[in-house]
Order: structure tokens, then C-alpha cells, then sequence
């Protein structure tokens, strides 16, 4: 294959790329984003395959084989509740790659190299590994604590801003010390040494931000997976892993830094693994309210009640996902609608476990575009909503953090359903929310709380409705 073939079909993957983030960019166009960036990788693979790798064919097709084989299972088998945590984990295989690739790049003994381009050569070494391995151990951390296998509380150990430092200043000196060295035709122990910081570094980074936090740190390691394969791109020398690696890392930044306006956190605060915000290792906040205050209620009330009300707000969160009980909320809102209820959804940016998880729920459920809406497009309408119902969300419609100035949550900008005539809350039980916050919310005169699994609850209350 001709390196014109080669250059003028890289070029329309990356056109490809473009389109697709575009695509993603809005729920109505989503579904073609997905189609251009599939059929772009599509485009990269067969070129990258039969026209750069000219040996060696049968390992590359097996391993392209095997790859794919997994990928369509794990796609297959792992249900919307876990997908934040296969992200985090296929952000961690970017950042393995990353590694094994700048080591391989390091190891290449048959390079010629020198001067000024062997100096380049080994800066592009040294930074891809850096980014893989802060990436893979960011990421298998982020994953331990969506699967709930280690705590989602901040865990900000004494000094730990020191201990940033220490790590930035010695990574920054073995920097210069493996430049030299590889100059000399060695280097690989201090390739070892630095991997190993970065690796510690990517875990305390992810350990000190609180559950709260995780959709960010999901946008962030997909950043960082970018710059790991643009890092990759520079030491492969090829033109399209550099520009797919920018995009990828550059719209994660700019979604990273999106969802940090929105939750009212400094993004370097975030990145950095909470600089600059409240040690919250004393405990999780106790509770705001007596279980004895709590106002009760069953399905049938709450199904007269929102058959009684001219508008609806639906608020959806993780419990949601969990007891996948999408379908049959929008079964509800199609029986509301039906009768001239005016039901709309109120998504806060960060519900769930990553960056648009509520919204993709609600569109594997069918529910049409035009009734969901951002919180800062609902927050207004709440004293004129006359019954908000909170399907499984805690931390997102928490009064605290508005009105408590040393909860973990302060200052997170927060859907309002309490400002309306009458809140429904959803729940199994009392527990705190992700963040380890009691919630004021349930505690309120004109607040009712549904017990039980959300799918069986709302299924209760759909039949009521039928009647």
C-alpha cells in the first residue's frame, strides 16, 4: 500500500474521529457519532494492518482477533450499572499499552540515533510512560471504588500534598538522570524507578477524591488515556495515534473541567487529587433527622398523587440504574402523559457513576429527548412543580449542600426538588449516599419516602395507575 493511500486514509479516519465527537456531543445525534468513530477505528485498523506493519501479520490478526472476541463479550455481558467500571478498567488497558510500548521504545537497540533526535527519542519514551502508568493505576483504583471493593470516601492521608510534590520533583529529576544515562546506552533502572512513582502517584491521586467526585475522575482518566496514546503515537511515529491521542485527551479535559463548573470544584483541585479541599476522614456526617420524623408512603398514594398533578419532575440516580427500573418509569410517564400530566426529567451532571450515565438509561428506555433536561434548565421551574419523584439519587438532591458549610458536598450545585409542592424519594432505606452525606432531603414536611427496590416500587405504582 502506498504511503499517499496510507497518508489520505489517515487522514479521513481522523475526519471520522471529529465527526464523532460532534455526534456525541448531542443525544439526538449520538447514535451517528457512534456509527463515524467505529467505522473510523474501522479505516485505522485494516491501514495500520496491511499497510504500515509489513511482518509478522499473524500475531497482529490473532491479537486483533482475541481483542475484538473480548471486547464483544465484555459489551455483551456487562449491564449499564457496571459500565463506569469496565471504562475505568479499558482506561487502565490504555495506559498498560502506553507502558509497554515506551518500554519496548526504550529496549529498541537496533535505533541509530543521536544528538539532539536521540534526546527527543527518549523525552518521548520517558512521558509516555509516565502518563500509561499514572493512567493504569488511576483507573484499576477507579474501578475498586465504583465496585464498591474499596471505600468511596476521600482518603487524604497527612501531608499528602507534600507527598505530590515529593513525587512531581523526583520524577522531574529522574528525568534528566535517564536522558543522560540512555546518551550512555543504559537508563532502564531509572525507567523502573519513575514507573513505580507514577504508579503510586495515580493511586493516591484517585484515593483522596471522594465518591462525589468519581464521574470527574472517570472524565479525567479518559484524558489522560488520551495523552497516553498520543504519547504512543510519538513513539511509534505515527501521525494518526498522535491526533486521535489529542483529541481523546483534549475532550476529556474540556468535559473534566465542564463537570467541575458544574459541581462548583477547581479542576486543578480535582486533577491533583484534592488540593486545596476539606479533609473528610473524621467519618461520614451524621444524621440531620430522626427516622421517627420521616413522612411514609405507599405506592397507591403516590400513584393518586401524580395522576392529581399538572407537572412532574423525575429525578433519576444510580438506584435507578441499579434496579433498572428505566423502562417501567417511562411506562409511568407515557400513562402520566396520557392523561395531560406534564412530566419532564431533571438530570444533574454528575448523577450516576459517569459522565452521562442517567442519560443513556433513559435512552436505552425510549424516553424521548425533548422531556430531559439539565438541572440548570429545571432548577428555576420547581415551585411551580407540584410532585418531584427521586428514583434512587442521593447526593445530586441533597439540601446540604447548600446549607451546610463543612459537609463534603458543600457548594455542589444540587437539583432543588424541596422548593416544589411535594417530593416522592424512592429509597431501600436510610443510608447515606455515595459521598457518606445524610440527606435533610428525607426529613422535610412535604417529603414522602416509597421504600423498597425501585423496580418493584415503581411497578407497584404503574399498576395503581392502570386502574
Amino acid at each position: 500500500m502506498s504511503s499517499g493511500v496510507i497518508t489520505a486514509s489517515y487522514i479521513g479516519a481522523s475526519a471520522l474521529f471529529i465527526l464523532a465527537l460532534a455526534g456525541l456531543s448531542h443525544q439526538e445525534t449520538a447514535r451517528r457519532g457512534n456509527f463515524y468513530g467505529m467505522l473510523g477505528m474501522g479505516i485505522a485498523l485494516m491501514v495500520t494492518i496491511f499497510g504500515v506493519v509489513t511482518d509478522n501479520h499473524e500475531f497482529l490478526i490473532a491479537g486483533v482477533v482475541v481483542g475484538g472476541y473480548i471486547g464483544w463479550v465484555l459489551a455483551k455481558r456487562v449491564e449499564m450499572t457496571h459500565m463506569p467500571e469496565l471504562v475505568a478498567m479499558l482506561h487502565s488497558m490504555v495506559g498498560l499499552a502506553a507502558v509497554f510500548v515506551g518500554y519496548a521504545n526504550a529496549l529498541d537497540h537496533s535505533a541509530t540515533m543521536i544528538g539532539i533526535e536521540k534526546t527527543i527519542h527518549d523525552v518521548e519514551t520517558y512521558i509516555g510512560i509516565l502518563i500509561g502508568a499514572i493512567t493504569l493505576s488511576g483507573s484499576i483504583a477507579a474501578y475498586l471504588k465504583l465496585s464498591a471493593k474499596i471505600s468511596g470516601r476521600p482518603l487524604q492521608l497527612p501531608g499528602r500534598h507534600l507527598f505530590n510534590l515529593g513525587l512531581l520533583i523526583a520524577a522531574i529529576w529522574l528525568a534528566f538522570l535517564y536522558v543522560e544515562q540512555s546518551a550512555a546506552g543504559g537508563g532502564l533502572t531509572i525507567l523502573i524507578l519513575m514507573t513505580i512513582i507514577a504508579l503510586m502517584f495515580g493511586v493516591h491521586m484517585v484515593i483522596a477524591i471522594g465518591g462525589a467526585d468519581m464521574p470527574v475522575v472517570v472524565s479525567m482518566l479518559n484524558s489522560y488515556s488520551g495523552w497516553a496514546a498520543a504519547a504512543m503515537g510519538f513513539m511509534l511515529g505515527n501521525d494518526l495515534l498522535i491526533v486521535v491521542g489529542a483529541l481523546v485527551g483534549s475532550s476529556g479535559a474540556i468535559l473534566s473541567y465542564i463537570m467541575c463548573k458544574a459541581m462548583n470544584r477547581k479542576f486543578v483541585n480535582v486533577i491533583l487529587g484534592g488540593l486545596g479541599s476539606k479533609s473528610t476522614s473524621a467519618g461520614p456526617a451524621g444524621a440531620t433527622g430522626d427516622v421517627g420524623d420521616v413522612s411514609q408512603i405507599q405506592p397507591e398514594e403516590a400513584a393518586h398523587l401524580l395522576e392529581s398533578a399538572k407537572e412532574v419532575m423525575i429525578i433519576p440516580g444510580y438506584g435507578m440504574a441499579v434496579a433498572q427500573a428505566q423502562h417501567i418509569v417511562y411506562e409511568i410517564t407515557k400513562k402520566l402523559r396520557d392523561k395531560g400530566v406534564n412530566v419532564r426529567f431533571g438530570i444533574h451532571p454528575v448523577a450516576g457513576r459517569m459522565p452521562g450515565h442517567m442519560n443513556v438509561l433513559l435512552a436505552e428506555a425510549k424516553v424521548p429527548y425533548d422531556i430531559v433536561y439539565e438541572m440548570d434548565e429545571v432548577n428555576p421551574d420547581f415551585p411551580n412543580v407540584d410532585v418531584s419523584v427521586v428514583i434512587g439519587a442521593n447526593d445530586i438532591v441533597n439540601p446540604a449542600a447548600q446549607d451546610v458549610a463543612d459537609s463534603p458536598i458543600a457548594g455542589m450545585p444540587v437539583l432543588e426538588p424541596w422548593k416544589g409542592k411535594t417530593t416522592i424519594v424512592l429509597k431501600r432505606g436510610m443510608s447515606a449516599g455515595y459521598a457518606g452525606v445524610d440527606n435533610p432531603l428525607f426529613y422535610k414536611e412535604n417529603t414522602r419516602m416509597l421504600f423498597g427496590d425501585a423496580k418493584d416500587s415503581v411497578d407497584e405504582v404503574l399498576k395503581f395507575l392502570s386502574k
